[in-house]
């Protein structure tokens, strides 16, 4: 109960302090209503121009100059490609950092539109179409959009804005490093109080906002499974060891985790497999099969009990046949975490930028967010913003990450108007 008290506390506080800073926030409505064509345009170039993680030269030259053109400090190359912009207010107070991700997907788009993207690049040895299948340009736009708002109110800032523009947060390429873990190796959290993000929602309907205290989106590991057999002559698979019937069988045991090891009345959590390589010829029976997955899950110890578990069943499965499972675990993003006490705080400057009726409370998803780590090195509040038009259905809005994701930027400036008044409101509130 006492978890609760506070946060009702620090919301009562927060609306008393948004009430006194009234003006203040219908200055940022207004201006936010005024670049918000800019914020369309800015978003529809980089659709059109979407790049690779580690790869967004071209994305990161347009924020770094748009930046400079505000009098921002920039500093570049960061984590590779990553921007931050540094916006020091006129009077003393704490540092609040903004987050936007940049980078596209390997995916070829689909959808027809005037800024499709038909961009080519090349993914793990091979040719790709290159998409912003999960909405990152909006993510881009609406924080420049922000960086052009509080910098022209610089003299009434109490403290220092950091506008983190982030690269790979879909992962950095084979062998390289990048995302949210490098730029924290890098040091771009230091000094920081407090952290925001929002994602843009293909199946939120447009202008709403949604938000989730405590965790919210789910850890995500990779995991490899190297089967290994002895290649033999189709024709006679009895004289070897069959790697591909073997890893047919572990992924059938792979399914059985989360059925019947998680405890799912506690919180959710998956296993799958993304992709399976071996062979070359239909009438050889190779030497080595590759299965190439992810798990997920919104609490540590089930985290931990999955990762045993692919282990086990993996070996144990493959012996039975014969064979051996050779299992590689990788580091991963922790549970999206949202403060607690931090959201409440800040939950009234979200109902300023939609309205009260569009702010609504969601459940935890086992998608995962690289944020995980910002909000690690300092409390931290992510949330999601609506793309999908009104009056389409849920169950006809494409999802995130295939080719005909699609987004309603109509309604941007709700993103714009929540990031200002989020980092106003926690420099304004901060003791």
């Amino acid at each position: 109960m006492k978890k609760y008290f506070y946060f009702f506390l620090a919301f009562i506080l927060t609306s008393a302090a948004m009430a006194q800073n009234k003006k203040l926030y219908e200055r940022v409505s207004a201006e936010a209503d005024r670049v918000d064509p800019k914020v369309i345009e800015w978003r529809r170039d980089i659709h059109q121009n979407a790049e690779l993680s580690n790869r967004e030269f071209r994305t990161a030259e347009k924020v770094a100059e748009h930046l400079r053109s505000l009098g921002i400090e920039v500093q570049t190359g960061v984590a590779h490609t990553g921007v931050i912009g540094i916006l020091k207010g006129d009077k003393p107070g704490p540092t609040v950092a903004l987050r936007a991700d940049m980078d596209g997907l390997p995916v070829v788009e689909r959808v027809d539109i005037p800024f499709k993207s038909v961009q080519k690049s090349e993914y793990e040895g091979q040719e790709v179409g290159v998409m912003h299948a999960c909405g990152h340009d909006t993510h881009v736009a609406i924080l420049m959009g922000v960086a052009e708002i509080l910098a022209g109110m610089k003299k009434d800032i109490p403290g220092t804005v950091k506008f983190i523009f982030q690269p790979a947060e879909e992962g950095a390429p084979a062998g390289e490093e990048g995302g949210a873990e490098l730029m924290i190796k890098e040091g771009v959290m230091q000094g920081v109080s407090a952290i925001f993000g929002l994602h843009i929602n293909s199946q939120t309907e447009v202008g709403k906002l949604t938000y989730k205290p405590g965790g919210a989106m789910a850890s995500s590991n990779r995991y490899t499974i190297k089967v290994k057999g002895e290649q033999v002559h189709g024709a006679y698979p009895w004289e070897g060891t069959d790697p591909i019937v073997t890893a047919a069988q572990i992924i059938n045991g792979l399914q059985t985790i989360v059925s019947r090891k998680m405890e799912l009345v506690n919180e959710a959590a998956v296993v799958s497999v993304g992709s399976i390589h071996g062979g070359v010829r239909n009438n050889i029976i190779p030497e080595e099969v590759m299965l190439d997955g992810t798990f997920r899950s919104l609490d540590e110890d089930m985290r931990l009990i999955i990762e045993e578990q692919i282990r086990l069943k993996a070996t144990k499965i493959a012996e039975s046949m014969g064979a051996t499972a050779e299992v590689t675990i990788y580091p991963g993003n922790p549970v999206t975490y949202n403060d607690p006490e931090l959201t409440a705080r800040m939950l009234p400057a979200l109902e300023w930028a939609a309205g009260k009726e569009n702010v609504e409370l969601r459940k935890a998803v086992t998608g995962a967010e690289d944020f995980a780590l910002f909000a690690k090195e300092a409390p931290g509040l992510y949330f999601w913003l609506g793309g999908m038009p009104e009056g389409v259905a849920v169950e006809d809005a494409a999802p995130h990450h295939t080719p005909d994701f699609y987004v309603d930027d109509s309604r941007l400036e709700v993103g714009v108007k929540a990031l200002s008044m989020l980092a106003l409101n926690y420099l304004y509130s901060a003791d």
